[in-house]
């Protein structure tokens, strides 16, 4: 049996253009979804599947990514002062469970590129990617699935999302064949193929369980689209190497690097909690009772 991963990568180094003017001045993984920075929810779903160790690619300008995992003892010594231990728990327990580090990709050269940039802090080891927009509420079950899969086999394993056939050329499509209910052997990887070209509409999405031979396929492939190094290159090269396995994942994930995406996370994870969910329901009531403009 292999080894369990232990680290994760969570690339966050995007512009965010398509969240201007709100992320001229703050990085769009900051952007709150309810009252938890989105990329807070990822690293809460790599602690809950086991991982320890999380380096963050960041970029310019993305400083308060590292200030909202340290610790601010200011805020720390209020909080306990005010007797709101809730709070106190609540901006402390993430960073006690887990070791963050960071890289700077200096250069926007794509997710491959960021990737590679884990090469040192990753060495031999298998890891995680997770990417900050795939928001996913199902308590790490997803994740913690493809490092089952990783585990058992020895193999890299990619998150696979079943969409529209004609949404398909939003994405990396999956050529695939079945193993399981939920589980396939992955066959090839095209990046946003004409819905009329595409093997199938299982989309491959922002998990990924890689071994570190991803790092020699990222070597091998050169730039694809807009000059950048694609991951789904780099995971079509490493086909050539080993079995890569496809997870379905389970419902609901949210794109929150999209606008619609975003406001129906923050819409939906509203309504699950208890203490939001009575009060979003008479808010949307209240909208759609009102007549049309």
């Amino acid at each position: 049996m292999s080894a369990r991963p232990r680290k994760a990568v969570i690339p966050a180094a995007g512009l965010g253009t398509r969240f201007l003017p709100a992320t001229k001045s703050q990085p769009k993984e900051m952007l709150p979804v309810v009252d938890k920075p989105a990329i807070q929810y990822v690293v809460e779903e790599a602690v809950r599947a086991g991982l320890t160790d999380v380096l963050i690619v960041t970029g310019r300008g993305k400083g308060s990514i590292e200030d909202h995992f340290d610790r601010n003892v200011e805020l720390e010594v209020f909080l306990e002062q005010s007797g709101k231990a809730d709070l106190l728990e609540k901006i402390g327990s993430v960073t006690d469970m887990v070791t963050i580090h960071y890289v700077r990709q200096r250069e926007a050269l794509g997710l491959g590129h960021a990737v590679s940039l884990a090469r040192d802090h990753v060495g031999a080891e298998p890891f995680a990617v997770l990417l900050p927009d795939d928001l996913l509420v199902d308590e790490s079950r997803s994740l913690s699935s493809m490092i089952e899969i990783y585990e058992n086999l020895g193999s890299s394993a990619v998150a696979l999302l079943e969409v529209d056939a004609s949404d398909i050329s939003a994405y990396g499509c999956a050529e695939v064949e079945p193993v399981d209910d939920a589980t396939f052997r992955v066959r090839g990887v095209v990046e946003k193929p004409h819905p009329s070209e595409a093997a199938s509409n299982l989309a491959v999405i922002g998990r990924y369980v890689f071994t570190p031979e991803i790092f020699e396929a990222l070597d091998r492939i050169p730039p694809g689209r807009g000059g950048e190094i694609q991951l789904t290159d780099a995971i079509g090269a490493l086909l050539d190497q080993q079995d890569v396995y496809g997870r379905l994942v389970e419902p609901p994930r949210y794109d929150v690097g999209d606008k619609l995406g975003f406001l129906r996370a923050n819409l939906e994870v509203a309504l699950r909690r208890p203490d939001l969910g009575p009060g979003t329901r008479a808010l949307l009531d209240e909208i759609r009772a009102r007549p049309p403009e």
